[in-house]
């Protein structure tokens, strides 16, 4: 499934980009770190301007989480044991989901996104535990921002060694990625920086 989405993705480019993190988010599985590395890989190439491919995975990710908030709040708990594994969403990532809701919070909303099987429940979880939109919104647009610029950002910079950065982290877990994550934002103070040098020049 991975494949095809990644081939319609190429095909249809930031339309592509939105459409495949709304529907990551909200639950089917589908390979969102790697997306977001690989495109960010495109965007060093050339082939993908970064301005846009970020903006497009970043109202992406809002919109899928968006979702999830609201279905969480209007159909309940009752709907996700019922259904949830039809949409991808087992009882025991559910349960595992609502105790980290318990211990953490909201904060679990900004977290939530680096952690796979549990960033497509936090959601519904807040809307089922009646969070308002403002706090929910805080915690969740803000973890998308930095969610999409950290795989996006890898990409961007490790360029042709994207994969392999991308496995490091998938086989060494949060060590690997504290690692790369110095790396990661120097690179994109860089890109910050030179952004603003190339406008000055501009004007």
């Amino acid at each position: 499934m991975g494949e095809t989405f990644l081939e319609l993705l190429l095909q249809y480019g930031y339309i592509g980009i939105f459409l495949f993190l709304v529907l990551g988010i909200a639950g089917l599985p589908l390979p969102d770190e790697f997306m977001m590395t690989f495109i960010g890989y495109l965007t060093s190439i050339g082939k993908l301007n970064l301005t846009y491919t970020y903006l497009s995975a970043f109202l992406g990710s809002c919109a899928g989480i968006t979702l999830s908030y609201i279905l969480g709040k209007k159909l309940g708990l009752p709907f996700l044991m019922k259904y949830g594994e039809k949409i991808f969403i087992t009882r025991r990532r559910l349960k595992m989901t609502q105790l980290l809701f318990r211990k953490y919070g909201s904060w679990l909303l900004f977290f939530g996104y680096f952690v796979p099987g549990v960033r497509h429940i936090t959601a519904y979880i807040a809307g089922i535990s009646n969070l308002t939109y403002y706090r929910f919104a805080i915690f969740a647009y803000i973890g998308a921002m930095f969610w999409c610029a950290v795989f996006i950002g890898l990409g961007h910079i490790l360029g042709a060694n994207w994969k392999m950065a991308f496995k490091m982290i998938h086989e060494y877990g949060l060590t690997a990625f504290l690692a790369i994550l110095p790396l990661l934002l120097v690179g994109i103070g860089w890109w910050i920086w030179k952004r603003k040098k190339n406008f000055a020049g501009k004007t």
